[in-house]
């Protein structure tokens, strides 16, 4: 065991910063120390013995690997307990000295009047000749601004503190949470807060800005000149944002030298001699970003706010012409023309940081405002994505999770980060079919399951988990709740469906541009969300300024509504046009559950003359079919093609902020779209196809699953032949033996058999949990009194499984050679002879249906029943063969004749009168003659391991 020492060496005297932050804590946990501590970290492997989870298995258990953490102060050394992962290790030992020390962490908000006051003190530092000289955002704007001419020399307008001091901002929350919505109110609670410095700052009647009365240390100002000496210009590419939604969106450039405010630039760009009028919006995108929008107040506004300070009650807007598409970007009320622009100065470098933004940037972000565009973006596959209908399984999800998604679209709304809870629900194992509660005590449940009185303890070990969703303001008003009815055997499935159920829900309404109050209230409902009107409207659906409450409806940003405005309708027969499909036919094609993988071009095209450009391209675009994780029509498309096929056409289909968000010559793209007869041309060729997990594709068309019908088919068989006695051959996982601890049977012993000491392990803990809640609750969930675990080939004959009542073989002589599985059928009933044998099987025929294969295309005229079935595929890339009807009737009827058993036949899935009958085939065995004993004698008895077994302790 070796430890590995994680030191923190501290650049200051004071504080001591531990390394990680628990998720309980806002801020991070301090240490204070009066002279240079040294904190280290030793985190050590501990090997300890697991806790026996299966009683009596034989198999060696590996136990999960731990993790130890000690921390070693000057004052004292602590350890921790031990954790799965190291960073909980090192968390809990700091929390622990965090204790020991007697630190409180806990931060305390001030009250209003001392918030007032607080703001005071920190204008008055602000304008300080010590926080001019250090590495502040703000403290940059300072330096820049002592650059200007005449009187503009040192005046700093306040947006500009207003939004580049983030304590000042919370210092204003703290006086009134409304800044948190309307964060202009900050400009007032500044100028307040001015009027109480009026012997040290000076400001403008009829301007927003402040200025120190007493003029900067000469040394600092000759520093600033030598720091900006130079002349250089810079060049930075920004967007244009008209107020009238009449005009087009389009790139501008500010010139800039270091001897110029860059907000003055900004200000002669939307037609003002200087930047006293500009006012500046939150970031936007990341937290670390730059970019803002950039715009001017009207004068009845900066009027409004020279004389009139309010209360902390009243809330002010901005009056003027309102600019709905800034507006709806930002997030709050943005007035006039703007300038979207990513510079500014950072804490990284005193020299002025910028990047460049163009009109394609605008649009990704624009399309970041929706759950739909996140989902893009994720993908970069602006033209061709669409955000999926159905969560499936991790591994077939491309792109980011939904999980991820939300909390994406909580950050881009400005809301809190989304509250996920988990609602255990104990269950018996999920029970299939119609189900209905007949009795209920104070320890057992009695349902009837499909006519069969079950009857089980409230507290079983079966645990199921539903996720429950809440979106909630910055302020902490509730928006949305969402309680899907839906559970989930795994956390994280419970909680990526829950989000992607609100996700739809909200993508739904940002596709329309007008809902009516009621379809809102009921499209909520079909979701299982519970919505709160006001607060939806004010923080989603509408922002705080595209919205009228005089409608009888929503009015959502038509910003976005063309963005939606895609292949989703049911208009796919007139979108795609001169559809041709080259190359050779492969007989490798696409299937419900699959995951095909192209690659793609879209181009803007003008009929009838030379022109197109290049939208978008994607070397490798992989999705799974059937849960609209694809543009509709492109789907439809690629399901007519096998792999090396290329297909080509064209859509009149237009979607121009897709476009814009793709293309990167927008100008171009502007040109192109103004002509009535342009269209997109699209070139698609499939790569590959990945064939989807057997299970999930019975799923898709069975309720309840296949698995479960085959458990069900079981257990009538049991009661039909009071049996009490059985042995599940290839028992796997257990499954099958589970599911029938379920079931109210004459059953009193069980045994499995199996090759995999991986499947046998998971078998004896989940029947050894199950069993044990059931001895717990008093014995009446099942009559089993012994169940028995053997490791081996079922092959090999060994006494130890001969003579059983029943013997059950559930899809598993696929995955055996065929050769094999004609042996198991010769052993089975010459040598263990149970007195009746289940042997299910794939329909091979019924593949056509649960992949829905295509025909051969038009080369291929004839298209017999033996062509169809060559273009499909085996269920699972596991199964060494698969048999039709007729392969499968020919072997168990021989089988039958040389072991002199009679033999029916039936099947789950389908109809044995309509084509092509069962999805999964049965065969039952039945003898009707006694064994005798000397068949017990075999010359070649094999010895199976008993891995796991179990006895009821009653007798």
């Amino acid at each position: 065991m070796k430890a590995k020492p994680k030191a923190l060496e501290m650049k200051k005297p004071f504080p001591l910063l531990f390394p990680h932050t628990h998720s309980s804590f806002q801020t991070p946990l301090l240490l204070p120390h009066s002279t240079q501590p040294r904190a280290c970290y030793v985190v050590e492997e501990v090997k300890e013995l697991p806790q026996t989870e299966c009683p009596g298995l034989s198999i060696p258990q590996m136990g999960p690997c731990l993790y130890r953490c000690t921390l070693q102060l000057p004052e004292l050394s602590v350890v921790s307990g031990t954790f799965k992962k190291k960073k909980d290790a090192e968390q809990s030992a700091a929390e622990i000295a965090i204790e020991k020390l007697g630190i409180c962490t806990e931060a305390i908000d001030p009250t209003p009047q001392e918030a007032q006051e607080s703001l005071v003190s920190r204008i008055a530092y602000i304008f300080s000749e010590k926080f001019v000289v250090c590495d502040h955002p703000l403290s940059g704007h300072i330096r820049a601004t002592l650059l200007r001419k005449g009187d503009l020399c040192g005046s700093i307008p306040i947006s500009v503190i207003a939004f580049y001091d983030a304590k000042l901002f919370s210092l204003c929350k703290c006086i009134n949470p409304e800044v948190e919505s309307n964060p202009f109110l900050v400009i007032s609670y500044i100028m307040n807060a001015t009027a109480n410095l009026h012997q040290f700052l000076a400001t403008s009647e009829r301007h927003l800005w402040i200025r120190r009365l007493s003029p900067y240390p000469q040394d600092i100002i000759e520093s600033l000149m030598k720091e900006n000496g130079s002349q250089e210009c810079i060049q930075v590419t920004a967007v244009h944002i008209p107020s009238s939604v009449e005009q087009s969106i389009e790139a501008v450039t500010l010139h800039i030298s270091s001897r110029e405010y860059y907000l003055d630039i900004i200000a002669y760009e939307l037609g003002f001699e200087d930047a006293s009028n500009v006012l500046i919006s939150r970031n936007l995108g990341k937290a670390s970003s730059e970019t803002r929008l950039f715009f001017t107040a009207s004068k009845s506004y900066l009027l409004d706010l020279s004389s009139k300070f309010p209360n902390g009650k009243e809330t002010l807007y901005l009056k003027g012409s309102l600019n709905v598409r800034a507006s709806y970007f930002a997030g709050q009320d943005i007035t006039g023309d703007a300038i979207l622009a990513s510079i500014g100065y950072t804490r990284k470098s005193r020299d002025l940081f910028y990047e460049d933004v163009t009109v394609r940037l605008y649009y990704r972000m624009l399309l970041g405002k929706t759950p739909g565009g996140i989902y893009k973006l994720s993908r970069e596959a602006m033209l061709a994505s669409e955000l999926p209908s159905r969560f499936t399984s991790r591994a077939n999800w491309r792109g980011s999770l939904p999980r991820d998604i939300l909390c994406m679209f909580c950050r881009q709304h400005r809301l809190s980060e989304p509250l996920f809870s988990f609602h255990p629900i104990k269950t018996t194992s999920g029970l299939s079919g119609s189900c209905l509660k007949v009795a209920e005590s104070d320890e057992n449940v009695i349902e009837c399951v499909n006519g069969v009185s079950v009857t089980s303890p409230k507290h079983s070990d079966s645990e199921l988990f539903k996720c429950e969703i809440k979106l909630l303001s910055r302020c902490g008003d509730l928006i949305l709740s969402c309680s899907p009815k839906d559970c989930y055997k795994k956390q994280n499935d419970a909680i990526q469906n829950a989000s992607l159920k609100v996700l739809s829900w909200l993508n739904m309404c940002f596709r329309s541009m007008i809902l009516p109050f009621e379809q809102l209230y009921e499209t909520a409902d079909n979701f299982n969300i519970q919505i709160y009107f006001k607060n939806i409207i004010r923080d989603i659906l509408a922002g705080q300024s595209t919205h009228n409450g005089q409608l009888n409806g929503i009015q959502c940003n038509n910003l976005v509504e063309s963005i939606y405005m895609n292949s989703s309708c049911d208009m796919l027969g007139n979108i795609v046009h001169s559809l041709k499909i080259e190359g050779p036919y492969s007989g490798v094609c696409p299937s419900n559950g699959s995951l095909p993988c192209i690659r793609y071009s879209v181009s803007l095209a003008v009929e009838g003359e030379n022109l197109k450009e290049v939208i978008e391209v994607c070397d490798e675009f992989e999705f799974e079919v059937g849960i609209g994780a694809v543009v509709s029509y492109v789907e439809d498309v690629v399901m007519q093609m096998s792999v090396g096929q290329c297909a080509y056409f064209s859509s009149n289909l237009l979607t121009t902020e897709l476009i814009f968000a793709s293309a990167g010559d927008s100008v171009k793209m502007l040109a192109s779209l103004s002509s009535k007869d342009c269209c997109m041309e699209y070139e698609i060729s499939l790569i590959r196809v990945a064939e989807p997990p057997e299970e999930r594709m019975e799923q898709a068309l069975f309720s309840p699953p296949l698995s479960k019908q085959r458990v069900e088919f079981a257990v009538q068989q049991i009661l039909e032949s009071h049996a009490t006695t059985l042995i599940d051959f290839g028992c796997g996982s257990g499954s099958l033996l589970e599911a029938l601890l379920n079931y109210p049977t004459s059953l009193k012993k069980m045994a499995g058999v199996d090759i995999s000491q991986k499947g046998l392990s998971r078998a004896a803990k989940v029947l050894n949990s199950k069993l044990v809640t059931n001895s717990d609750a008093g014995g009446q969930l099942t009559s089993i009194k012994s169940v028995i675990l053997y490791e081996g080939s079922i092959t090999n004959f060994g006494s130890q499984l001969h003579g059983f009542d029943i013997g059950t073989c559930l899809e598993v002589i696929e995955h055996m050679d065929e050769d094999q599985a004609c042996l198991f059928g010769d052993v089975a009933l010459s040598s263990f002879r149970p007195r009746i044998l289940i042997v299910s099987t794939p329909n091979f025929e019924y593949n056509v249906v649960l992949q829905k294969s295509n025909p051969p295309t038009q080369e291929q005229e004839e298209s017999d029943e033996k062509t169809l079935l060559q273009s499909c595929k085996f269920r699972n890339h596991d199964h060494k063969f698969e048999w039709t009807r007729e392969q499968f009737t020919q072997w168990a009827c021989d089988l039958a004749a040389r072991h002199n058993y009679n033999v029916e036949f039936s099947g789950v899935g389908g109809s044995a009168d309509v084509e092509p009958g069962y999805a999964s085939q049965i065969a039952v065995f039945k003898r009707d003659w006694k064994l005798e004993d000397d068949v017990l004698k075999h010359a070649d008895e094999h010895h199976y391991s008993i891995i796991w077994e179990w006895n009821s302790k009653k007798e």
